[in-house]
């Protein structure tokens, strides 16, 4: 007849009782766990068994690292869902720099993705943050500077005390915007990403593009409208998701509404796939009737032949964690901006005229 399956203890089981068991000090039995060139073989033995009889499951590891001062875990966060942290190109890119760059410690990484909620922000259990394209004096980003960790902000405006790295932005969006007026564009559509926390699709007022909150967006936007001047008209519109069926709708929606357009600059590649997607299913060549110009140069772009402003996407996510690194070993503040470059390729090229 089997022998029935040991009930569950109705507590966790602590070194306390282990110790109580053997006769021996919690010290003891503690170091069978951590120190084990403390104890004889003989007795190590004696006091692992002892524990799995009692159904002991080990140190608690949380108060482990609570002791050491300690968790070995960093925290990522991230402004969207979860999903879309690992649909987006740049942002898996980016990710990949972050991990690379921990892993060699034997440190872990816990994506925290936030969009709307500070909470977990509160109670995660992570020596630092890297703070990733979060929305200008959001609750998260509050709740991220109440905590007293060291701190990475990338691609946001930087604050006293944190660590920054960021990309010539507007830089960058000036050389699209350059580029597509020497081409003799002066009808411009510009496909934005999200201006405020609280989302909106389609054209932007100005009051609306007054409220602007993040960094990322207000950089590119400003370089624009500073570049075109009063040489061409910008017809904006804004980007629920960062996708290329949100490009595809907002262009065919902007089309519509300003068939003058000749020329579309975009905030990421992803929206200038649903460019080209839009494009095809109208009937409009590009670059014969319609000029594209993405953000990003993703590595999908290059095949695409999409004329893209080139940002080092994953040795910005590389930085960030040797930056968080280099906070968490009392190390100095590091504040790095990285250089953008357009790639002109066959979506901008010469106009039909």
């Amino acid at each position: 007849m089997a022998s029935a399956s040991p009930s569950p203890p109705l507590r966790r089981v602590t070194l306390k009782d282990i110790a109580r068991a053997l006769s021996v000090s919690p010290a003891t039995v503690s170091n069978a766990y951590n120190r084990p060139d403390q104890l004889s073989p003989a007795l190590r033995t004696l006091v692992l068994e002892t524990a799995q009889r009692l159904g002991y499951s080990g140190p608690d590891p949380l108060a482990s690292s609570l002791r050491r001062g300690r968790t070995g875990v960093l925290g990522l966060l991230y402004d969207a869902t979860l999903s879309y942290a690992f649909a987006d190109p740049a942002a898996s890119l980016f990710l990949g720099g972050v991990a690379r760059a921990v892993e060699a410690q034997a440190l872990n990484l816990l994506l925290i993705p936030s969009p709307q909620d500070a909470v977990p922000v509160r109670t995660a259990s992570v020596d630092g943050f890297i703070v990733y394209s979060a929305s200008d004096g959001s609750d998260l980003l509050s709740a991220v500077m109440a905590r007293g960790l060291p701190v990475v902000l990338v691609d946001q405006t930087p604050l006293p005390g944190t660590a920054h790295i960021g990309i010539d932005d507007a830089g960058g969006a000036r050389e699209a915007a350059r580029h597509l007026l020497r081409l003799g564009h002066r009808q411009i559509g510009v496909l934005s990403l999200e201006l405020t926390t609280q989302r909106q699709r389609g054209p932007v007022s100005p009051a609306r593009e007054a409220q602007i909150s993040y960094r990322t967006t207000a950089e590119r936007l400003h370089a624009y409208r500073q570049e075109v001047g009063d040489e061409a008209q910008l017809y904006l519109s804004e980007a629920l998701d960062n996708t290329p069926q949100e490009g595809m709708l907002l262009t065919m929606e902007l089309l519509r509404l300003h068939p003058q357009i000749t020329a579309l600059l975009c905030m990421s590649d992803v929206l200038a796939q649903g460019v080209l997607e839009a494009a095809r299913q109208l009937g409009r060549q590009v670059p014969g009737d319609l000029s594209v110009v993405g953000y990003d140069d993703i590595p999908s772009s290059a095949a695409l032949g999409l004329s893209s402003v080139h940002q080092p996407t994953a040795r910005k996510g590389e930085l960030a964690g040797q930056a968080l690194l280099e906070l968490l070993g009392g190390g100095e503040i590091t504040q790095v901006i990285l250089p953008t470059a357009l790639v002109a390729r066959g979506s901008s090229g010469e106009r039909r005229r």
